[in-house]
């Protein structure tokens, strides 16, 4: 480990920092012309994006964000975060862990299922379960599409020297898990995938 800061996560919490308030506003406005117009599908439409967005955001601010090794983020935060995830998409989350988790261990834990996204093209599933120290994450859906690649690269901690920005997941949590050298498994089948933490 070292004692310099990761200026790529300091750069990606401030970005979502500053996005969230504009957006919020943008909400609120969203709700001042629902009470003085009749609701029709454009402000719905409005509405639903701008709650998708700042759901996307909150998850990328835990995910790609800076993370301190004793803050601890709540079931409950977790929980309403990914509802709002799972609203806007074709993707479901279901968390099955009962504690509160390490903000550096949620942090790899939604980066690991930012990969499974990637993997899931026709939507699906994206389960979290087990303790803080013991995770299991499982991703299924009608369809996989695995970029062998990336996933192997993920599972010897590497990084792809010409990375491209759709695989930023991958490789960011190449090095969380490198500098961690905490062991992952990962098993990819038809319908499903099991990184096991």
């Amino acid at each position: 480990m070292t004692d310099e800061p990761d200026l790529g996560a300091l750069i990606a919490s401030r970005i979502c920092h500053d996005l969230i308030s504009p957006l919020g506003a943008i909400g609120n406005g969203v709700e001042l012309l629902a009470m003085t117009a009749p609701p029709g599908p454009e402000l719905s439409l409005i509405s639903e994006s701008v709650e998708n967005a700042m759901a996307r955001i909150r998850f990328f601010r835990l995910a790609f964000g800076a993370s301190s090794p004793t803050h601890v983020v709540g079931r409950l935060e977790i929980l309403s975060m990914l509802d709002a995830v799972s609203r806007g998409g074709r993707l479901r989350y279901d968390w099955d862990v009962v504690e509160d988790i390490p903000r550096a261990t949620l942090k790899l834990v939604l980066l690991l299922t930012a990969c499974i996204e990637t993997a899931l093209p026709q939507g699906g599933r994206i389960t979290v379960s087990g303790q803080p120290e013991a995770l299991r994450i499982q991703g299924h859906g009608p369809r996989l599409k695995i970029a062998a690649e990336a996933w192997d690269r993920l599972r010897r901690g590497m990084i792809a020297p010409d990375a491209r920005a759709a695989e930023a997941q991958f490789a960011v949590a190449a090095a969380e898990l490198r500098e961690r050298a905490r062991p992952v498994s990962i098993e990819t089948g038809e319908r499903g995938i099991e990184i096991r933490l």
